[in-house]
């Protein structure tokens, strides 16, 4: 092969690959349709009924979009009033999920039902305080992510999270806008609540 026939070629193959990894990374969700549907069941029980199924949903995508968008390796930057930067973002924790999502529906085929999502409300309650204190009792909700407990992620994400502090304080605080000092004298404005109140906790 000519010198300049294999530049050619080099420069194809390195001007394809980043559009390779792209595709196959779009081709590649995250989460599978029945693993999407067991988080929205999931969201039922676990996430407050005030904010409705509205809310749940924006939930369930912000878990999905967060492993979506996660990069290894990432600057992680430093905390807040640290000098020091952090560890890299270290490998991604989608992986441990795989068998907890498993673990879900046996446990509720295990008691009558086809999959957790086509469980009863009930049942699937019954199935997450299980999944919380079972080998050993969850007693702290991740603010990212951390694969050691599927659902202690879903709900850490969402508990820590500008719209959980909302509904927690029942005002638009708006913790994570940027806002000027001019209203800051004034208290948040409240919220109107409109929960269905089915399902949530």
């Amino acid at each position: 092969m000519k010198r300049r026939t294999l530049l050619r070629f080099a420069a194809a193959v390195a001007a394809w690959a980043p559009v390779a990894r792209l595709r196959a990374f779009a081709q590649a969700p995250p989460f599978s349709d029945g693993q999407k549907a067991t988080l929205s069941a999931m969201a039922e029980v676990t996430l407050p009924a005030s904010i409705g199924s509205t809310g749940r949903v924006a939930a369930t995508q912000t878990f999905i979009a967060w492993h979506l968008n996660y990069r290894t390796g990432a600057d992680m930057g430093h905390g807040y009033g640290a000098s020091t930067l952090r560890r890299p973002s270290p490998p991604p924790v989608l992986p441990r999920y795989a068998a907890q999502f498993a673990a879900l529906d046996a446990a509720a085929r295990g008691q009558g039902a086809a999959s957790f999502a086509a469980a009863s409300i009930g049942l699937r309650r019954s199935i997450v305080e299980t999944a919380l204190t079972t080998p050993q009792a969850v007693n702290r909700m991740p603010a990212r992510p951390n694969g050691a407990n599927l659902i202690a992620d879903f709900m850490g994400l969402y508990f820590n999270s500008a719209d959980a502090f909302d509904q927690a304080y029942r005002a638009a605080i708006g913790r994570d806008d940027c806002r000027s000092l001019e209203g800051s004298d004034q208290p948040p404005t409240p919220l109107i609540v409109g929960g269905s109140g089915e399902g949530g906790r």
